[in-house]
């Protein structure tokens, strides 16, 4: 079954690479917008969750392994105008760089504090963060896979591995999410008018985030009976690991990259036995296949097309996995076949 899907509401400050965002009201319908608790392991820019009807649900978990992302939802629920003052640069292919460097050399510490305190968060690093993914062209922003590192004396950037690569920004258009400029405004979209846009649009995005729980760690640590309230009488799980065969942009799955849509989709086709569990697992056609297991009996499969990622309209692969986006929904989702005792 192949769908269109649009949706309209809240939006993250930063582009991402697969997220749902188009396929979101979609997911939504099958989920049930009044779900008593949903979890989203795999946290990115968060598009689902913030395209939720009605707004925010009873309880709400995310995560994800990228201390980046964790500490930028984070310090934007606790913080925007801290996480908006730290935004708010001209896009400059220098900055660019240095505060690379910067980023990556804090990241170990970063996502310890993050694991280790839920309510650790830093505004200047999210600010700087998301100010750098919206000037950056492409993948590599803060993997930390780069030729260019910062020179023992501290005085000068140098090559000799382990850094950071150097790239020129955004300049057409000033870049994307909070460096685009804001037609909205009556004029370019710059100065004080622009900055103040920003701030606003921050701020609402943390009224919603407001009673969101936002872990840091490995996925499994939120499908837990404790993590998705034991009294809820349904639990919704949105699951949007890295693919098989996509493509991981910040490294942080590098490792187990081949394997983990795999234990993912184990754990789902276990968990979706339940009742109460209406389980959204996102792949590409044919995933079940490639990771060595076959679709459970009674989950839905659902096509649905992307306008395309880093390489959308250029043809090639980025324009073969457009059509290639699925959505595999459990038996409990509303709308779902119900397969009897005989099939």
């Amino acid at each position: 079954m192949a769908v269109g899907v649009e949706a309209s509401a809240l939006r993250a400050p930063f582009p991402w690479f697969g997220g749902k965002m188009r396929a979101a009201s979609m997911i939504w319908e099958r989920l049930g917008p009044g779900v008593d608790s949903y979890i989203e392991p795999f946290a990115g820019s968060l598009a689902v969750l913030l395209q939720r009807p009605g707004g925010a649900g009873q309880t709400e978990t995310v995560n994800d392994a990228d201390g980046f992302i964790c500490n930028f939802w984070r310090a934007l629920a606790a913080d925007p105008d801290g996480v908006a003052a730290a935004a708010d640069w001209p896009v400059s292919e220098l900055d660019l760089t240095s505060r690379h460097l910067w980023l990556v050399g804090r990241r170990a510490d970063l996502t310890a504090r993050l694991e280790a305190d839920p309510d650790y968060h830093d505004a200047k690093v999210a600010g700087w963060w998301v100010w750098g993914i919206c000037s950056w062209i492409g993948s590599g922003w803060c993997d930390g896979r780069g030729p260019w590192r910062v020179s023992e004396d501290g005085a000068r950037v140098v090559k000799g591995g382990g850094g950071v690569n150097r790239k020129l920004p955004h300049l057409g258009d000033d870049g994307r999410g909070v460096n685009r400029q804001l037609p909205h405004l009556g004029n370019d979209g710059r100065g004080v008018n622009r900055q103040e846009a920003t701030a606003e649009w921050l701020r609402d995005l943390s009224a919603r985030l407001r009673r969101v729980r936002v872990c840091c760690g490995d996925w499994r640590r939120v499908c837990t009976p404790s993590a998705s309230n034991r009294n809820a009488a349904t639990v919704a799980y949105l699951l949007d690991p890295p693919y098989d065969d996509g493509f991981d942009p910040d490294g942080c799955y590098a490792a187990g990259v081949g394997s983990l849509w795999g234990d993912v989709a184990r754990w789902a086709a276990a968990a979706g036995e339940g009742p109460r569990h209406r389980i959204a697992l996102c792949g590409y056609e044919g995933a079940w296949e490639v990771a060595g297991l076959r679709v459970p009996r009674g989950w839905d499969e659902v096509a649905w097309r992307t306008k395309g990622g880093y390489g959308g309209g250029m043809g090639g692969d980025g324009e073969d996995n457009q059509r290639r986006e699925r959505v595999w929904f459990s038996p409990a989702c509303i709308g779902s076949r119900q397969i009897g005792l005989f099939g």
